[in-house]
């Protein structure tokens, strides 16, 4: 996510929250989901579905956030490349908003992680057939 251009920051379950609760506190104890299944999940799922790197099968969420567009149109304070100081006063729109673009591109990211991380592990258990 953080490839993406105007992003600012990414946090996966509880993220920065997360970083300051006591352990005891965030752990995403595992426990049975269905008793007729006996499908497990974590009781929380402060990891926002991933745990260690790895999808422990709880739903995946995560927060990204993106830096407002540059230019504006009230006047700036500005430096040249020479010292000079002096005032900017944009006219106009020159640069893109991401906003109405910013919830497709992330969840097109995301599908290509998750593809990708599936197509890889595909790979290995093919791999690892061969070799046995």
């Amino acid at each position: 996510m953080l490839s993406i251009p105007a992003t600012k920051g990414f946090e996966i379950g509880s993220g920065f929250e997360g970083a300051t609760m006591n352990g005891s506190k965030h752990n995403d104890p595992f426990v049975v989901k269905d008793k007729e299944t006996g499908r497990l999940g974590t009781s929380t799922n402060f990891s926002g579905g991933i745990q260690g790197g790895i999808s422990n099968g709880e739903n995946i969420y995560f927060s990204v956030a993106f830096k407002p567009p540059a230019t504006i149109s009230q006047a700036q304070e500005t430096t040249s490349y020479e010292g000079e100081e002096g005032t900017l006063k944009a006219r106009g729109r020159h640069d893109p908003n991401v906003v109405p673009r910013a919830i497709p591109i992330v969840e097109a990211m995301a599908a290509l992680v998750i593809a990708d991380a599936f197509l890889i592990q595909k790979s290995r258990e093919s791999t690892f057939d061969l070799v046995n």
